[in-house]
């Protein structure tokens, strides 16, 4: 919602939490078949995009998420060759996927086409691999995509949603989970946000029980700094094949990144207590 003509608000009456942002334009609005997209300028977070009047992205602190849903992922893999991205509109995700050169084939299936053209025209440096020759962009249901996919041909999938409701909800269900197991090869990997660790607990917890429950051998919860979305703390879970020790240093990088080191790899993988307590009861 906005408060006013000078600020953004995005509250939640479940959450009783609420965050804003100060104003100068709201540059674009739109109601595609799935949702309703909006463009603001904001004074200190630069261009601000919403969905269905939630926080998508902004200028400011997206390089936070879209890294840290692939670069760990990518690390702890080691040999990564083909990707699929299910959602992911903005493109920011694919752009640090595309950053590896050793990957041969980039996916990304995302049913809204309008949020990619609306990315295309105000975040232009987020889709700026759009055109690189190993991308495929794909306008189409991920369900129905990944129901139809060749089993055991994917490395990693990276399943960047929005939250578990509308166009998203059949993302987050174990019946879903059991075709990405499927479609995954022998060493593979899934990788999705899953919210808040201090306010979506429970669906945390169902993840990691649901994916277990897939096939999958074991999950993993990441966590980082997301100050523009509900609470400033958000999260992305994996989910492996067969189990391995994710949580070692990655590589050294050959391309720049602005919060994802091998440092940070390592450190992204503690838990707090409480966390580790819910996470030990999804086993």
């Amino acid at each position: 919602m906005v408060a006013d003509e000078s600020w953004y608000t995005e509250s939640s009456d479940e959450l009783g939490v609420g965050f804003s942002l100060k104003t100068r334009a709201k540059l674009h609005e739109e109601t595609s078949d799935y949702q309703t997209i909006a463009v603001y300028d904001t004074t200190t977070f630069g261009r601000l995009m919403t969905i269905d009047g939630l926080v998508m992205l902004t200028d400011r602190d997206n390089f936070v998420y879209h890294e840290m849903m692939t670069h760990p992922a990518i690390a702890a893999h080691g040999s990564v060759a083909h990707v699929v991205i299910i959602g992911g509109g903005d493109c920011g995700t694919l752009r640090e996927v595309a950053k590896h050169e050793s990957i041969e084939s980039i996916t990304q299936i995302e049913i809204d086409e309008r949020v990619t053209r609306v990315a295309e025209q105000y975040f232009p440096r987020l889709v700026e691999s759009n055109e690189d020759p190993r991308v495929r962009l794909s306008f189409e249901d991920g369900v129905a995509w990944m129901d139809q996919a060749e089993s055991g041909s994917v490395d990693l999938i990276i399943i960047d949603s929005t939250d578990p409701i509308g166009p998203a909800e059949g993302l987050f269900n174990e019946a879903f989970y059991q075709q990405c197991h499927r479609v995954l090869a022998t060493h593979g990997m899934l990788v999705q946000q899953s919210e808040s660790p201090l306010a979506h607990g429970s669906l945390i917890r169902d993840m990691h029980h649901g994916l277990s429950r897939a096939g999958f051998a074991a999950t993993h919860l990441i966590s980082f700094p997301q100050p523009s979305y509900p609470t400033g703390w958000w999260s992305a879970t994996l989910a492996v094949r067969d189990k391995r020790a994710l949580a070692e240093p990655g590589q050294v990088l050959g391309f720049h990144t602005d919060y994802y080191t091998p440092a940070m790899h390592q450190a992204c993988f503690a838990q707090p207590a409480f966390m580790q307590r819910l996470l030990d009861d999804a086993d």
